[in-house]
């Protein structure tokens, strides 16, 4: 059809459009296009090579890491999960602890804290951020809690000055779950760079996203740097001496030649999703005949917009079916909150202990904000969001 993106299809759909456009809620495949040659020559670079985990490719991403986060130590590990998992053994939690954190995060967060025989303590969220109310943090606290655990969801940090300062005041370390914040600034502090250890994941749907699971973690202590070293390898101090028990969690040198290949466009790649992310709050806000609020940044950080989600109290799962079913792809991050999970019903949690949690699991969804997304794509998501009738 003559004036049709690449992207359409000559059909036409109920909103009288010229075109059904396909916008998927992230595109991999455009940004593999921008950087093939570089990434097919890493990977045969480390093939060539034959070495395979812990290498050099692995040694200059802990490096840069380390630089990009404004961290004394970098160090990779398999996944975000077992990220958080060996920041907790690092620590020593076990049996008995209490750890505070959010009940609207996934699952992986609370998962580390129970492998250990801790216990989850959740705190509600803040409405406008979706990340722990820190105000609500202090009450929590018992002589059991041995780690605060706050969540940097959706690519914002977690308002960390009172955070810190209740660190400091009760002796309780601070780990950083920046699974979704890498390049994210609290008040010009990076993301992971605050408490005693961060945790970064590189999922291939992150901001940073390798070709499979990895992790890192980054730390300005010594010790726990060098702990979470013997940690990753089985507690090994060599291959065959160990001074504890550890797990098998080693970043391997084909996710880490990718992650080295993508790390140079980071901070483009998320400044183009920010403004993105800009271009949905100027053309969405009040203009639907609907309420619809979009996501708040707050004005002393940089939000890297991991996900761009936005809050629909009255018409949530009818706007997403109405935006599927023309084409736009979108995703509910989280349906189901911790505290609600059949897994964590030991705890005791009622339904209704964290209304503001509850609520957003009901009321908001994500759109598609990835670098690559065509203004054509975003005017049409815009679009055709304007054009629901509630």
């Amino acid at each position: 059809m003559a004036g049709a993106p690449p992207q359409a299809k000559p059909r036409k759909n109920n909103l009288n459009y010229p075109y059904l456009m396909h916008v998927p809620l992230l595109d991999l495949q455009a940004q593999y296009a921008s950087l093939r040659d570089e990434v097919r020559f890493a990977v045969e670079r480390v093939l060539d090579s034959q070495r395979f985990v812990l290498g050099d490719e692995v040694r200059k991403l802990e490096s840069s890491i380390a630089s990009y986060t404004h961290s004394k130590h970098a160090i990779g590990c398999a996944s975000g999960s077992d990220a958080v998992l060996l920041a907790l053994m690092a620590l020593d939690i076990g049996a008995g602890d209490e750890v505070i954190t959010t009940p609207f995060t996934f699952f992986a967060t609370g998962a580390a804290i129970t492998r250990l025989g801790a216990r989850p303590v959740f705190v509600d969220i803040d409405p406008s951020s979706y990340n722990l109310d820190t105000s609500q943090v202090a009450d929590a606290i018992t002589d059991r809690t041995k780690a605060l655990l706050p969540v940097h969801l959706y690519g914002q940090c977690t308002e960390m000055d009172f955070l810190l300062e209740l660190s400091k005041h009760h002796g309780i370390p601070i780990v950083e779950d920046a699974a979704q914040a890498i390049g994210a600034t609290d008040r010009g502090d990076q993301a992971g760079s605050m408490g005693a250890i961060g945790c970064f994941s590189f999922y291939p749907s992150k901001n940073l996203g390798g070709a499979g699971d990895g992790g890192i973690l980054t730390t300005n202590d010594d010790d726990l740097a060098a702990r979470l070293r013997r940690l990753r390898t089985h507690g090994g101090v060599t291959e065959y001496e160990h001074s504890e028990v550890g797990i098998n969690s080693r970043l391997d040198e084909l996710q880490a030649a990718v992650l080295n290949v993508k790390l140079p466009h980071l901070d483009n790649w998320s400044n183009e999703r920010a403004r993105k992310a800009a271009v949905y709050d100027e053309e969405l806000l009040d203009s639907t005949s609907f309420e619809l609020i979009p996501p708040s940044s707050r004005e002393e950080a940089r939000h890297i917009y991991h996900q761009y989600v936005i809050r629909t109290p009255q018409h949530r799962d009818a706007l997403m079916e109405h935006l599927q079913q023309h084409g736009v792809g979108t995703k509910v991050y989280y349906p189901i909150p911790l505290h609600r999970q059949e897994c964590f019903a030991y705890l005791g949690y009622k339904e209704g202990e964290f209304p503001e949690s509850e609520r957003a699991a009901r009321e908001t969804f994500a759109l598609p904000v990835y670098p690559e997304l065509t203004e054509t794509q975003q005017a049409y998501v815009i679009e055709t969001v304007k054009r629901f009738k509630a």
